[in-house]
């Protein structure tokens, strides 16, 4: 039986000293709801996919191979920038075929050899000379979109919905929707499906799973101590703002985005193609 929702932004290990999710119990997981598919999102890289494609295969689940971009606000070779945030935002990209995994791949190489500060980033530019076979979304709270409807700044927002459009196309371009329990998100999650039904775009729903079980949060806190040379009791260390980035079951889903539940079909759209 169908589970009827599909994951479509996860990170696993190979998002370094950032994601906790190993590869197999991933699909564990996704027998035991019986999801048909599931994509993994890594941050600026793809290393994870030839591990993660056979071994989905292997387990029957189809495997989505995707990547969470970083993407210059300015040009890739612009380095002025003094700080991640004033530097890149973030954007969801899923292979539909594979040219579009090969277009991913030189997207990544790119980012890491030409784009690279703070982060390996891309650009306007080079996404829209590798952009076929490619499906991009929205992202977390960190992306272009997101970003601008927390500044209230909807003009801006319009604008980038029709920047990504015109890049990817209107079938190939979706718009996330995120509930992490952070008040930022439920705020904006309205906002966005007007701005999609406007531009006649889809909605998903995501989660930004970065651990399996929400019991797992305290050790991907220590994870992140790691990355940022820190340690638990450094009160201004970075953290996520809740204990809800896990591999959500169906239900969960469904019953957090109960008022938009095309977002929770939607996801199964975009896992078939």
């Amino acid at each position: 039986m169908s589970a009827g929702f599909v994951h479509l932004h996860t990170h696993t290990e190979y998002s370094v000293l950032d994601g906790a999710c190993k590869i197999h119990e991933i699909l564990s997981r996704c027998k035991d709801y019986g999801m048909s598919a599931c994509a993994i999102t890594d941050h600026g890289a793809v290393f994870g996919a030839v591990d993660f494609f056979l071994a989905a295969d292997k387990a029957g689940i189809k495997p989505v191979l995707g990547c969470e971009l970083y993407v210059a606000k300015s040009s890739r070779f612009d380095r002025s920038a003094r700080s991640p945030k004033e530097s890149h935002s973030h954007l969801l990209l899923l292979c539909e075929n594979e040219e579009g995994y090969h277009n991913l791949c030189r997207l990544s190489t790119i980012g890491f050899l030409e784009g690279y500060h703070y982060k390996p980033r891309v650009d306007d530019e080079v996404l829209a000379e590798y952009h076929a076979g490619l499906i991009a979304g929205s992202a977390c709270l960190g992306g272009e979109i997101p970003q601008l409807v927390l500044d209230d700044n909807l003009d801006g927002a319009n604008a980038a919905i029709e920047k990504y459009v015109g890049i990817f196309g209107k079938d190939n371009f979706v718009i996330e929707l995120m509930d992490h329990g952070m008040p930022e998100e439920r705020q904006i999650n309205p906002v966005l499906v007007e701005l999609a039904d406007r531009h006649g775009l889809k909605v998903i729903a995501t989660n930004d799973c970065h651990y399996l079980d929400k019991s797992d949060a305290e050790a991907h806190e220590v994870l992140l101590c790691v990355q940022t040379n820190s340690t638990l009791n450094d009160e201004n260390r970075f953290r996520f703002p809740t204990h809800e980035f896990h591999f959500r079951s169906p239900d969960e889903m469904k019953e957090l985005f109960a008022q938009w539940p095309e977002a929770i079909a939607n996801t199964l759209e975009i896992a078939a193609r």
